[in-house]
């Protein structure tokens, strides 16, 4: 593929990945593009940038304006806009981590507008990588919600359940939306709220276990897997907090739920629940244990 400085295209829609949450993390033909790009629009409700880090790229491409939820799944005004002029959507980490990001590439293929997508470092690599578990060991990813309107959603519990049963590791990303409309007003949720939004997912779990449907082997072993983690205490149950990933304040701390609660964290944070652990892999979580 081409250089994109080297490209001639006058119109479209690029999806730009600008990395984790600091400038330098950006590749620098993800640079290149925003600057050539006529508008820039900073996708800012699947992920947030340090707001120091958003005024500094705004300074090295251009003026940036915000778009959230309703501006992304109904794109209509963007397309219009990408119909005569080149539009870059700077999206936080890289573009198609998220399946709202890859229907907005399919929908503007199918409008017949052109799109371009240029690949950012994303959460997924970095968290795996810093914090020495292995990549293949790691089964399927969730995110920890709020309650939506006293609505209590237990799916992050079984993805975690499941995938300890198997053997697989767990990336939990953290909500950052109270309200799950995706309009603004993000309050990105913190170690605190995380462990209340998975002592209310065990609660509702325990509440409703009898109800739990059988249609497949894998529920089966999805039931039995959150009958234990039910069961467990807080205190048995290893997590390692991994906050601001890919800036100058990352950190990392391998602890458990109980003690997860009184921790601070970062501006952004995500946990990771990991499962059965080789020598090699222990020795690196170790680390990460923070003295009291």
């Amino acid at each position: 593929m081409a250089d994109i400085e080297d490209s001639d295209q006058k119109t479209g829609l690029l999806l730009i990945g600008i990395g984790p949450g600091d400038v330098a993390l950006a590749t620098s033909e993800a640079i290149v593009a925003a600057k050539m790009a006529d508008y820039r629009r900073y996708e800012a409700y699947t992920a947030l940038w340090p707001e120091d880090q958003l005024a500094s790229l705004e300074e090295s491409v251009g003026k940036i304006t915000r778009v959230m939820r309703p501006d992304v799944e109904n794109p209509e005004e963007l397309f219009a806009l990408a119909r005569d002029n080149l539009v870059a959507l700077l999206i936080v980490g890289d573009p198609l981590q998220a399946t709202t990001h890859i229907d907005l590439q399919l929908q503007a293929e199918e409008a017949g507008i052109y799109c371009r997508v240029i690949h950012g470092i994303s959460i997924t690599g970095l968290v795996t990588g810093a914090i020495g578990l292995s990549n293949y060991k790691f089964g399927r990813q969730t995110t920890l919600t709020y309650p939506y309107s006293g609505w209590i959603a237990t799916s992050p519990l079984e993805v975690i359940a499941l995938n300890s049963a198997l053997g697989h590791h767990t990336l939990a990303l953290l909500d950052l939306d109270p309200t799950g409309a995706g309009t603004g007003q993000q309050k990105p949720m913190m170690p605190g709220d995380a462990v209340d939004s998975i002592k209310a997912m065990m609660a509702k779990v325990s509440n409703t276990i009898d109800e739990f449907p059988l249609e497949s082997s894998q529920d089966t072993i999805k039931l039995e897997s959150l009958k234990l983690m039910t069961s467990t205490s807080l205190a048995e149950i290893k997590v390692v907090l991994c906050s601001d990933m890919g800036t100058k304040q990352q950190s990392m701390i391998y602890t458990n739920l109980a003690d997860l609660a009184s921790l601070t964290g970062g501006a952004m944070n995500c946990l990771v629940f990991p499962a059965t652990t080789s020598d090699v892999e222990e020795k690196a979580l170790l680390r990460w244990i923070q003295e009291r």
